[in-house]
């Protein structure tokens, strides 16, 4: 087993600068340093609370106790029936735990029936329930709101500090190019070249023409670019260390039950906002999607705590957690729609019909709110919105096809070397260099990209232009065709030959085709934040424009074969260049995450036209049959896999035919199960079976003969229990008796106090038999997000099965060794 020492390594680098940083620490804190799957010895290593942004630390709420160390105070203070007021801690969770849904459920519950009885008492109680229920409604306004407003910054930002590298304006250095122009006299065709605008070379030099002029360009672009990249994986490492990568694994973790403290925090928040827009400035083959839902995420988390109801109930705030994913990728794509179909289909584990509805209005707020501060300029929530006119023909779907399989091809991969890469990274002395690698990956990316306009421009940018359908004014080197104006009909321009620009633009997209394929598994993965969205949709787009071009010319060339003569005549505008990119686009993003339903709304939602959902769909499937038959796992969870979470995926079957008895503990070897009795123990001897083990609950007993079970009852609960009963109530002493049932036995006068702790104890423990197949153990584990489950033989107690049980067994059965692919 591991200890969280080895959790910090793994967690990908970033607990480690956090512990580093951590003080006030106490080793003996509560002597908790279990994972909360885990019920057998794990190293004692520390339990770490300084960087719980989610919830306040433990020794903040309870008044006085910090350390646990079996030994406590008596306090002189009143008789009580100790625990009847519920205790500050009691019910929350450890880093790094799962949290008990049934549990979480359960209290929800409770506290709803307790508001709904008390609202008929009085108006003020009436107030309340209704206040309760439409507190959820106003979460999701205020999320959408602050999702869509940092969205807005990030992009703005971004577009300003791209252009930065290569020049400046002097109307205003706030300005980014295209917005430095909107007032200039320049023509159309000159609208890139306004006076108000300077290049480095100009402003330095007075020139922009010459071999010095593009050496200095060039030499700026790269400075620009490391200091960018330079900048924010400093303020990653300093600051807030899980602001690298996308977040997207991580979060579908914290959304399964997981909890990592700080992930989803304040500090985490402000680094990924400022950081994300230094990293898709410096040029680097990453996008600002991915992170976005990050961003929303710890929008909603932080919001959360306004609100009782969710600050205190884990299984709600993952519901808010869910809307806030949805309303990332709303503002990520202006697409709300496709934006609730991604939480549903790729991030969320427990996704009510509730939570469906709530996750549309968020999205729905968020996109609003971003197309109220406009972005861009151009009233489109992104900058590669398109709207194509011209219908697709049948004969068309072929191209599609193929651009699905290599869609496929590519993702997988991708995924391969880059979880390759991965491993390397963090298996070798290169994991010990986070700054120097982004600085090397930065200055390589600069290099190359400089050189070749469709790399240097970004990548949102790249895309646009590649989606673009060529029009009469359009001046871009993909639409320099050869023009012959007396064949035009109406705004359509019919497919015409090729012109030099455009064979020129075609081999240096094939160079930014190999140098996008390549430089994007080094990349992603980075300690910068770093997205997939944009440079997977990049390497589809250009893929897609080539196919599409080839396409066009061959209809034009030869508009008499059988397969172009039936609808595609000489003087038509047949084939659309654009939507192949499109198509190859939405193909490679495809085969990269494994999206489907999500991924074909997102589009065309992007592109505003319902009559290409065909090809999308076509393209889209495909992608994802090609990428299956080469490996089964989408990026998100083989980089879950990677880092060893907890997660169970809800999608795999589990065939094998085993029974719980062969995976439950102990083992025929191992030594009897640790239990506690129900009214026979001492505080002496629970505090010893406390401080000897580090398992996360015990499982409580009639007797030790009988071992009839009676429930479960908490490791943490117990400590905090104890701690405050010596506390606060008079006579409780080594010798007292802990007595977990309504009637505790009959002792001599002279006795100590008994401590009565029945209301911590979980009389409903969900149990099997030891026969129980485990295909349906796995079922529920996954349908009710269980921490343990209790195995039984004829109502005796049996042994235990835990979350991490059930992953090792899954990973045994596989043929893949448990040990390497769990907490590593």
């Amino acid at each position: 087993m591991v200890s969280h020492g080895r959790w910090g390594h793994q967690l990908s680098w970033g607990l480690e600068v956090l512990a580093m940083d951590q003080k006030g620490f106490r080793r003996e804190s509560l002597q908790s340093a279990t994972s909360d799957e885990d019920m057998l010895e794990i190293a004692g290593a520390p339990m770490d609370f300084s960087m719980a942004d989610d919830d306040p630390p433990l020794d903040r709420e309870i008044g006085g106790f910090s350390s646990y160390n079996g030994g406590g105070m008596n306090g002189r203070t009143t008789m009580m029936d100790f625990l009847e007021e519920p205790l500050p801690g009691v019910g929350t969770y450890e880093d790094f735990n799962t949290i008990d849904w049934v549990r979480e459920k359960s209290r929800d519950r409770d506290r709803h029936r307790e508001i709904t009885n008390r609202s008929k008492e009085s108006t003020w109680a009436l107030l309340h329930s209704v206040s309760d229920a439409f507190s959820g409604w106003l979460l999701m306004l205020l999320i959408g709101l602050l999702a869509g407003s940092l969205a807005g910054l990030i992009d703005i930002s971004a577009h300003w500090m791209t252009d930065l590298k290569e020049g400046v304006c002097l109307a205003g250095f706030w300005f980014n190019h295209e917005h430095c122009c909107w007032k200039s006299n320049t023509t159309f065709t000159d609208r890139d070249k306004c006076p108000e605008w300077k290049s480095w070379s100009q402003l330095i030099l007075g020139h922009g023409e010459g071999a010095f002029a593009y050496i200095l360009n060039y030499f700026m672009y790269v400075i620009w670019a490391l200091m960018f990249s330079l900048l924010a994986v400093l303020l990653v490492k300093g600051f807030a260390p899980y602001a690298c990568g996308s977040g997207i694994p991580e979060i579908k973790t914290i959304l399964s039950g997981f909890i990592i403290r700080g992930y989803l925090g304040k500090w985490t928040l402000v680094i990924k906002t400022i950081t994300l827009v230094l990293a898709v400035s410096s040029g680097l083959s990453l996008g600002k999607e991915g992170p976005l839902v990050h961003v929303a995420c710890c929008c909603g988390n932080i919001l959360c705590h306004l609100f009782t109801k969710y600050r205190k109930n884990e299984a709600k705030r993952r519901e808010v957690l869910s809307a806030a994913a949805a309303a990332g990728v709303s503002v990520a794509f202006g697409a709300p729609i496709g934006g609730v179909l991604f939480s549903l289909e790729e991030v969320s584990y427990y996704f009510p019909l509730k939570t469906l509805w709530r996750s549309f209005f968020a999205a729905l707020v968020a996109a609003f709110t971003l197309r109220s501060i406009n972005p861009f300029g151009n009233s489109r929530l992104v900058l590669f919105y398109v709207e194509f006119h011209m219908p697709w023909h049948l004969l068309e779907l072929v191209p599609f096809v193929l651009l699905g399989i290599f869609g496929g091809l590519w993702g997988a991969f991708f995924i391969r070397s880059n979880i390759a890469w991965c491993r390397r990274r963090k298996t070798t002395r290169l994991g010990k260099y986070p700054v120097l690698e982004v600085i090397v990956v930065t200055a390589i990316t600069a290099i190359l990209a400089f050189p070749n306009e469709y790399t240097r421009m970004s990548t949102s940018e790249l895309i646009s232009e590649l989606f673009n359908d060529c029009g009469i004014l359009d001046s871009s080197k993909l639409c320099e065709y050869v023009n012959d104006f007396n064949s035009t009909k109406g705004d359509d321009l019919p497919d015409r030959a090729a012109g030099p620009g455009v064979y020129t633009a075609m081999w240096q997209l094939a160079l930014a085709l190999i140098m996008k394929v390549f430089i994007t598994i080094f990349t992603f993965g980075m300690k910068v934040p770093s997205g997939l969205f944009i440079p997977s949709m990049a390497v589809g787009a250009i893929a897609g424009r080539l196919l599409g071009v080839a396409v066009e010319q061959l209809a034009f060339y030869h508009h008499d074969w059988a397969i172009f003569s039936g609808w595609c005549s000489q003087g038509a505008d047949c084939i659309t260049p654009g939507l192949y990119a499109m198509v190859g686009a939405a193909a490679c993003l495809g085969g990269v995450t494994r999206m489907t339903v999500s991924l074909v709304v997102i589009m065309f939602e992007l592109t505003g036209g319902l009559e290409y959902i065909v090809p999308l769909m076509a393209a889209a499937m495909t992608s994802k049959w090609v990428a299956d038959a080469i490996g089964r796992e989408g990026i998100y969870d083989a980089h879950i896999r990677l880092n060893g979470y907890p997660f169970l995926e809800a999608k795999e079957e589990f065939s094998h035919k085993t029974r719980a008895m062969d995976v439950m503990r102990p083992r025929k070897s191992d030594p009897p199960l640790t239990v506690i009795t129900q009214d026979t123990m001492t505080v002496e001897d629970v505090e010893t079976i406390v401080t000897s083990t580090t398992y996360s609950g015990y499982p409580v007993v009639v007797s030790r003969v009988s071992q009839r079970l009676v429930g479960f009852v908490l490791r943490r609960d117990l400590i905090i229990s104890i701690e405050n009963a010596r506390k606060k109530q008079d006579g409780i002493v080594s010798t007292s008796v802990i007595c977990f049932t309504d009637y505790c036995p009959l002792l001599p006068p002279s006795s100590p106090s008994v401590l009565k702790l029945r209301s911590i104890l979980d009389l409903s423990p969900f149990t099997v038999t030891d026969e129980t197949p485990m295909e349906i153990v796995v079922d529920i584990f996954r349908k009710l997000g269980l921490r343990q489950c209790l195995v039984t033989h004829n109502g005796k107690l049996l042994g235990i099965i835990t979350k991490k049980d059930v992953l090792k067994h899954i990973a045994q059965m596989a043929n893949q060794d448990p040990d390497s692919i769990l907490f590593n």
